[in-house]
């Protein structure tokens, strides 16, 4: 189904809304993953304005499962978690401090949270025996998971990708944040990937490939489903996304803004909103 111009416009302005939140949890908190929560956020947006999710029953049993694989780039979660009612403004200023209910990985015992992750490669895993045990007990729920593209090195998602597809797990999508760079630099220079849609075909996917801050091609992808393979979505993103001075710089993948950059997102996000108005 596509999106109306007026639900658009609301899913953008939330994304750069969640944006100016991500960062401003990490600038309290003195650190966090910047450059992968600011490339995820307009996919994440859509994912829990699309999901069968309760806010005010998080442990809903018809709820959709989502795993941030890619457990580092917490903020923007813990972000929208806020903006939904399920996180107060208090747990979100003690982000990063002994003893807060927020670290810079998630955990279950974050309100919405369904697994403790960020130790790369096994989310997809976690992902796919939810799926599983979701498909032998005849339940119609589905199961979203995203991984960044760097984490693709660890051997163990490949493993969780042949099962999937072994067990036909319809219910099952699978999303990579694919922004092309990681802590070391670029991936293709660090561990190369492509041709990565032929890779995740060849496992047995339905293989997608969009822009993911397009938010047309987002949601078509997540209402995109087979009867007979899991689907794979390779969502294309910029690092950094909307902090100017972070863009596709490996540099920003654990950094924290000075005030003078935040200002600075704070004016471009402005400008941004009023050329959607």
């Amino acid at each position: 189904m596509c999106l109306t111009a007026e639900k658009k416009k609301e899913l953008m302005l939330k994304a750069a809304d969640i944006r100016q939140k991500t960062v401003e949890i990490i600038i309290r908190g003195n650190g966090g993953h910047i450059g992968g929560d600011l490339s995820e956020t307009d996919v994440l947006v859509n994912l829990y304005d699309y999901m069968k999710f309760d806010p005010k029953n998080p442990k809903w049993e018809g709820r959709d499962y989502f795993v941030l694989s890619k457990g580092h780039s917490a903020e923007a979660l813990y972000a929208i978690l806020n903006d939904m009612g399920i996180l107060s403004q208090d747990a979100l200023e003690q982000y990063g401090k002994t003893g807060a209910l927020l670290g810079g990985h998630p955990t279950k015992k974050v309100p919405g949270v369904e697994a403790n992750t960020g130790s790369l490669g096994h989310g997809l895993g976690l992902a796919t025996g939810m799926a599983l045990a979701l498909k032998m007990d005849h339940k119609p729920n589905r199961v979203f998971v995203m991984t960044g593209d760097g984490e693709l090195a660890e051997g163990s998602n490949w493993e969780a990708a042949m099962s999937a597809a072994k067990f036909k797990l319809t219910n099952l999508t699978w999303i990579i944040d694919r922004n092309h760079l990681q802590i070391s630099g670029d991936t293709e220079d660090v561990m190369p990937l492509e041709n990565l849609h032929d890779k995740a075909a060849a496992f047995g996917f339905n293989v997608i490939e969009i822009d993911g801050h397009d938010h047309d091609q987002i949601r078509a992808a997540l209402e995109n489903r087979t009867e007979d393979r899991p689907t794979c979505i390779i969502s294309h993103t910029v690092k950094g996304k909307g902090l100017y001075c972070a863009e596709n710089q490996a540099s920003w993948h654990h950094k924290t803004p000075t005030v003078e950059q935040y200002e600075q997102m704070k004016k471009d996000l402005d400008e941004y909103r009023k050329g959607l108005e």
